[in-house]
């Protein structure tokens, strides 16, 4: 039996992480804007003890170049927030990892939305740290381009260290609320954070009082350098795509070996890699090879263009070369380099013609896809997990809601069985059941040194 545990997320996208799921006769199409579906899924998935659900969202229209063909169903979805405010009342533990972009909304606006959700929640929820790619986004806030890539990851850092600075702008006992002496709080324990830095200068103090959590949990997807030292400096939880142990183990080493120059602990930061599961009960391979296919077969060509180019920031247009010919030259955009380095680098190591890449892409994006019975996928996320490339799992269903479905039915179990996941939660915040500490206020350890 192990002590260490799993930590498991639940992506759940509308109709389901691949791109054609919405097509899948039992998926329900319209889940991206059907509250009852999100109802059912997240009951399903505390129902399965994951630690928490998660969404990401972008800030344009996610059509890439097919709009005009009207083949995705990723245009038209819930802002993530107002979604799990609503969800936080039907259920009771499972945690909400929530997008929201660094690069377009405003450090005080930020914090007031989270520390209301995490009140809302009881303490569950969890802020998802993006810089967001795309010029498609930028003219939807005032500009033509997006900024570049180092200049994202800058104003990110600044972002995320004045939302701190909010969310710790009331100490956890200024609320007084004495009815007798007519005192509401204790101004002594209510900090001005007057932050002035190159991108921000924010007064405060938040109108919000400090989050049940300290801080919702911070999460962090980036890859490159600029997002893997700004996940070992910020984030309590990193998502990232790799496709093989080796790899997997490798980012896990870099990324947790950074730490300590920020003053932190491997433990502090936990590395979920993305999986994409396939799953059949015992003995079933060849069943849950025929489920991937069956997915596989209702890709429309243009929408998987559609999804190579948005995957590189809606930046490249690959419908003028053949489906089955070589991937081009591709330039290097100011969108999300690391997966189109990672898409050009499984496409030269395949040999794939256009039409096999977006295939490959189009169920994980890049992922970790996993075909095959229970026991053979529990014994490859075992692998990674007892072998220093994962401290749990994005977990990726292909279609909704019959993938999570089965992936709380059937692989849940398993796990369960082998003393690698939980039974039962360990507590009702998101950090207790990610086993994250509660940070200490910065104001309030100032207030008492200088005391």
């Amino acid at each position: 039996m192990s002590e260490r545990k799993l930590r498991l997320g639940a992506f759940i996208p509308g109709a389901g992480q691949h791109l054609a799921a919405w097509r899948h006769p039992d998926a329900q199409a319209d889940g991206a804007l059907n509250f009852e579906h999100y109802r059912r899924m997240a009951g399903t998935a505390e129902r399965g003890r994951f630690d928490a659900i998660f969404l990401a969202d972008g800030l344009a229209a996610n059509f890439g170049a097919n709009m005009a063909d009207g083949r995705s169903d990723k245009g038209a979805v819930f802002e993530p927030v107002t979604l799990f405010s609503a969800l936080s009342v039907v259920t009771q533990n499972i945690g909400f990892i929530a997008t929201a972009s660094t690069t377009y909304e405003e450090p005080f606006q930020l914090a007031r939305k989270f520390a209301s959700l995490d009140y809302l929640s009881g303490g569950r929820a969890g802020w998802n740290v993006v810089t967001t790619t795309g010029d498609a986004t930028a003219r939807n806030f005032n500009r033509d381009k997006q900024p570049d890539h180092a200049l994202r990851y800058e104003r990110a850092a600044e972002f995320v260290a004045t939302v701190k600075e909010l969310w710790d702008s009331w100490e956890d006992d200024a609320l007084v609320r004495d009815k007798t002496s007519g005192v509401f709080f204790d101004p002594a324990k209510v900090h001005t954070p007057n932050h002035k830095g190159k991108h921000f200068q924010v007064r405060g103090p938040l109108n919000v009082a400090r989050p049940p959590q300290g801080y919702p949990v911070i999460v962090q997807a980036g890859q490159s350098e600029a997002g893997r030292d700004l996940a070992a400096g910020t984030a309590e939880v990193i998502f990232t795509a790799q496709q093989s142990l080796e790899d997997a183990q490798a980012f896990y080493q870099d990324v947790k070996g950074r730490l300590a120059r920020y003053g932190r602990r491997p433990e502090d930061l936990k590395v979920m890699p993305g999986v994409f599961p396939v799953v059949a009960a015992t003995e079933a391979e060849a069943e849950a090879r025929r489920k991937y296919q069956e997915l596989q077969d209702l890709i429309h060509p243009e929408a998987g263009l559609a999804l190579l180019n948005g995957l590189s920031g809606n930046e490249l247009d690959l419908s003028k070369y053949p489906l089955d010919g070589p991937l081009p030259e591709l330039p290097v955009t100011e969108g999300m380099k690391s997966r189109q380095g990672m898409m050009v680098d499984i496409a030269r190591k395949h040999n794939f013609s256009i039409r096999q890449l977006y295939q490959w892409v189009a169920g994980a994006r890049g992922h970790w896809t996993l075909v095959g019975s229970v026991e053979q996928v529990a014994d490859q996320l075992q692998l990674w997990f007892e072998n220093g490339a994962a401290d749990g799992f994005n977990v990726l269903p292909p279609y909704l809601p019959g993938s999570l479905d089965e992936i709380v039915d059937l692989l849940i179990p398993e796990l369960q069985r082998r003393g690698l996941f939980r039974t039962e939660y360990e507590g009702r915040t998101l950090r207790e059941n990610l086993g994250l500490a509660r940070p200490a206020n910065q104001f309030a350890a100032g207030r008492l040194r200088a005391a």
